[in-house]
């Protein structure tokens, strides 16, 4: 199936690592030219590498999207660069583990610095790249939210942070103004994933059969997803074949979810 993403331009926020990076190489995969960003430097080089060698052009950009100026810098870069930019994935979150479990003792920094991580990050990015999408009539906006932006569950920070992104990517959709400029927007939903270097990799280590066990007990699936199927559902979103795919919330998680 031709998806309609040769020589499209695509900026991945976090897009060194984990599922960032998957969808960074799914898009490459599809003839896209892709730039991301990250804090680090090793992670952006080989992954910039490697989609370079899918034969498009790609851009590494260090930078830290929970500062608005790192941001405004980021996208002059990508500016100077191609001068327009048809995709982008807000892919930039986390904090579901952050805090202590009894919420009371938690400060306004913990709510806070999720909220700006997750909620905040994307309302920057999406704000500054409407106006180039609006001026070429064709844009793709996706947000990869979580299970628990739709329904109850996790610490109640990361929650409300991630219903906000789901309700950003809602609100817009829903404006005339902005798709009848040919663009979408839309938000992925996944639910537990097997990502290197973070906490379920650190459990299947430190203890695999029990690891094993869990799986089979607590997921519908028997086990955890990949950054992989998650970038393959995002790819097809930004894709031509997606344009009645908008204001949506799309749920890749194996279904563990419990909402509709």
């Amino acid at each position: 199936m031709d998806l309609g993403l040769t020589g499209k331009y695509a900026l991945i926020t976090g897009g060194s690592h984990g599922i960032g990076r998957a969808i960074a190489l799914s898009l490459a995969n599809e003839g896209c030219h892709v730039a991301i960003c990250g804090r680090k430097q090793e992670w952006l080089d080989q992954t910039v590498a490697e989609i370079r060698a899918r034969n498009v052009e790609a851009i590494g950009i260090r930078a830290d999207v929970n500062d608005p100026e790192e941001i405004r810098r980021m996208l002059l870069n990508v500016q100077d660069t191609w001068g327009t930019l048809h995709i982008l994935i807000n892919n930039v979150g986390g904090g579901g583990r952050w805090g202590k479990e009894t919420v009371e003792e938690n400060s306004d920094e913990v709510w806070l610095e999720v909220f700006n991580k997750n909620a905040m990050s994307a309302v920057r990015c999406t704000t500054a790249v409407i106006p180039w999408m609006k001026q070429q009539q064709w844009g793709r906006i996706v947000t990869i939210t979580s299970i628990y932006g739709r329904e109850g569950g996790g610490r109640p920070w990361f929650n409300m942070a991630k219903a906000a992104q789901t309700s950003l990517m809602k609100c817009l959709g829903l404006n005339r103004d902005l798709v009848r400029h040919g663009i979408t927007f839309n938000s992925v939903a996944p639910g537990p994933i097997m990502i290197p270097d973070t906490g379920w990799e650190q459990a299947r280590l430190a203890d695999p059969q029990g690891f094993d066990a869990m799986a089979l007990e607590q997921f519908t699936l028997g086990r955890l997803g990949t950054p992989e199927e998650v970038a393959d559902v995002v790819t097809f979103i930004c894709s031509e074949k997606a344009s009645l795919i908008n204001s949506a919330s799309i749920v890749v998680d194996g279904g563990e979810s419990r909402a509709f």
